[in-house]
């Protein structure tokens, strides 16, 4: 443990702290948000496809109390009965191939005195964001095609308002529009088919694909694997890193290490300088022995 004690400098441990959130992250917020989009769409498209094959039914048949049976969404339905005048809603904020777009609601009176929302298509704005004038809806008993579609709920801060005389809301909800029109809608609407009464621009249906929520949905679990295993690949280049600066530390010698080597290793064959009384008594021996040597010479010769 202690060749690990560099992970608990603060620089370190930010780093882990920072790649298990995003691991985290991955694995239970960004992985599980795409893969459950996929799986909506996927349930989306079947129920589309089901319904193309599917003879329409009275929309009645399809509430009970009200609510709307399960997996009943884009069903095809027939309503009989009439529009109520003057109670038409915009929604604001809308796509329609990829163009700026109002979809236009108005409560539809059934023949057996249930009201359900109807969504008659949609109109592209003018001058900016100002919606233009929107056909009324035709008065008098009238049979409508179209599909169930689901209530699409509200968000806090997106509150219906009145602009110019005209209702507007930001989302499809039945409950929403009920209060802000005074009706007592059924709890889904119907979103016409082309060619109907009433109607304005179709509204097309979904693509049939899946989408690439699949492939997000997997990529991000990879990244909240590789993350950690990023993480261990530096910390071990970090632990190979020191123990080869500690290898080379050890191995390298001491300053008071050279010295002593040096002399103990040189010391049968060193051969030390003489001092200078050894100078000076064998430079005297050395001129005592020559004046001999002369001495000797020149006696010999006299003889």
């Amino acid at each position: 443990m202690r060749r690990l004690k560099f992970l608990l400098r603060p620089g370190w441990v930010v780093l882990a702290l920072v790649v298990a959130g995003f691991a985290f992250l991955c694995f239970t917020v960004l992985a599980p948000w795409q893969l459950g989009k996929n799986t909506s769409t996927e349930h989306r498209n079947q129920q589309i496809a089901d319904s193309v094959d599917a003879d329409p039914v009275a929309v009645e048949s399809l509430f009970d109390d009200g609510v709307a049976e399960e997996n009943s969404e884009w069903r095809r339905v027939n309503a009989t009965g009439s529009y109520l005048p003057n109670s038409d809603v915009l929604v604001r904020l809308r796509a329609i191939d990829s163009q700026p777009a109002y979809e236009v609601l108005t409560p539809f009176r059934l023949d057996d005195g249930a009201t359900v929302l109807v969504n008659r298509g949609y109109v592209r704005p003018v001058q900016g964001t100002e919606a233009p004038p929107i056909d009324p809806a035709p008065t008098g008993q009238q049979t409508l095609d179209g599909r169930i579609r689901n209530s699409e709920g509200t968000v806090a801060g997106k509150e219906p308002f009145e602009e110019d005389g005209r209702k507007q809301v930001y989302f499809i909800d039945t409950g929403q529009v009920a209060a802000l029109t005074g009706t007592d809608l059924l709890d889904a609407y119907v979103q016409l088919e082309p060619d109907q009464p009433g109607g304005l621009g179709t509204i097309p249906l979904p693509q049939l694909d899946a989408g690439p929520y699949l492939s997000y949905g997997l990529q991000w679990l990879a990244f909240g694997i590789m993350a950690p295993l990023g993480l261990a690949y530096f910390v071990r280049a970090e632990w190979l890193e020191r123990r080869k600066e500690k290898a080379a530390a050890s191995s390298a010698p001491k300053p008071g290490d050279d010295a002593a080597s040096a002399h103990g290793a040189g010391a049968p064959t060193t051969r030390t300088e003489p001092s200078a009384t050894e100078s000076s008594a064998a430079d005297s021996a050395t001129t005592l022995t020559a004046t001999q040597a002369k001495l000797a010479d020149r006696y010999g010769k006299r003889r």
